[in-house]
């Protein structure tokens, strides 16, 4: 049974950077992997496509021809993926049991409440694939109270209108040092604490939310979150090693692929490893490399990076000097050609 990952999230959240990071993860842990590009406008991957919508429909084609803008021209590509439904089919029999990454467009309208991307992932769940949704969210929005609620009410309705197996991240986890500091942990926004707590931050950040309305306002969408329950999010630096590990383990663990083997798949040491809890990072973990204490963090990768370069170095050297060795000996007993060989002998001046 083949399994899929479908990379969501509104534009600048690194979908397609995520799939060109897990790609190369995959590979290095030896799981055979393939990456679908179902975005009409994504023109320049950065990773090896296997299957590129672009081939089928392009939003500049639609553009042109139906004068449609950016937006409705997506939107009216992935109509035309659904009623073509055959040509991705085709496709994906093609890559047999591979891992595959679906790259998806970054139009919030297409997960939130348009029904063609969604009918897509239904169809392709009927061939037998096991699906998760990555929905991706930049770290910038836990700047502001007001855009960290816009995104968990957007991650809340993507849960509800896709009704997969979910799992939110917040990406660029790496950055977040840049920016203003917190009021909170990190751990109060990953696990989505008690939100009433941001009420007063809330009202803070704009003189036109400290109104009685919109303290109403705040309070009823603060609820409804909280009501329904649903929403955490894993982080995620997709250029760290033990981030894209401790990710990974939990996406397997909630789409199945570590409770079974699968087909082709070739990584049961990784398998093994997730079932037994190796590469897990705690939030509180990710809080002290990336906030409290990152510019120690850096300076001992960097060391240790310095220090396997060096050993590498060192061991290239000595591998050389013992060819060097093995050679002189094997010429040492060599007393030259035989007589009347026919072989001239000149040696430099």
């Amino acid at each position: 049974m083949p399994f899929a990952q479908l990379v969501i999230g509104p534009p600048g959240a690194g979908k397609s950077t995520y799939c060109n990071g897990m790609h190369q993860f995959t590979g290095a842990i030896g799981r055979k992997c393939s990456v679908v590009n179902l975005d009409p406008a994504n023109d320049k991957t950065s990773y090896p496509c296997a299957l590129d919508v672009r081939d089928l429909v392009t939003l500049e084609e639609i553009m042109d021809e139906d004068k449609l803008g950016p937006n409705g021209a997506t939107l009216y590509a992935l109509e035309e993926l659904e009623e073509n439904f055959h040509w991705l089919e085709e496709g994906l029999k093609e890559l047999q049991d591979d891992y595959i990454l679906f790259d998806c467009p970054g139009q919030v309208e297409l997960f939130t409440h348009h029904s063609s991307l969604r009918n897509i992932f239904f169809r392709i769940q009927k061939m037998g694939y096991r699906l998760i949704v990555i929905h991706l969210v930049d770290s910038y929005t836990l700047t502001l109270p007001s855009m960290y609620i816009s995104a968990l009410l957007l991650s809340l309705r993507a849960m509800l209108q896709l009704d997969l197996p979910h799992l939110n991240v917040l990406t660029k986890i790496d950055n977040l040092s840049n920016y203003t500091s917190l009021p909170f942990n990190l751990d109060f926004y990953t696990d989505v604490q008690d939100l009433s707590y941001l009420l007063p931050h809330l009202e803070a950040e704009s003189s036109r939310l400290s109104h009685d309305k919109f303290g109403a306002l705040n309070r009823t969408i603060i609820d409804l979150v909280e009501e329904f329950g649903l929403v955490a999010f894993e982080t995620l630096a997709v250029e760290d090693k033990k981030s894209m590990m401790s990710l990974l383990r939990a996406i397997d663990r909630a789409s199945g692929y570590a409770f079974g083997p699968a087909e082709g798949a070739n990584d049961s040491v990784w398998q093994v490893a997730v079932r037994e809890g190796m590469g897990v990072t705690d939030v509180r973990d990710v809080q002290e490399r990336w906030l409290d204490r990152k510019d120690e963090y850096d300076e001992l990768e960097r060391q240790n990076l310095e220090e396997e370069a060096r050993m590498h170095e060192a061991a290239s050297k000595a591998a050389g000097a013992g060819e060097d060795e093995d050679e002189d000996e094997d010429m040492a007993d060599w007393k030259g050609p035989p007589p009347d060989s026919g072989i001239q002998v000149r040696r430099k001046k």
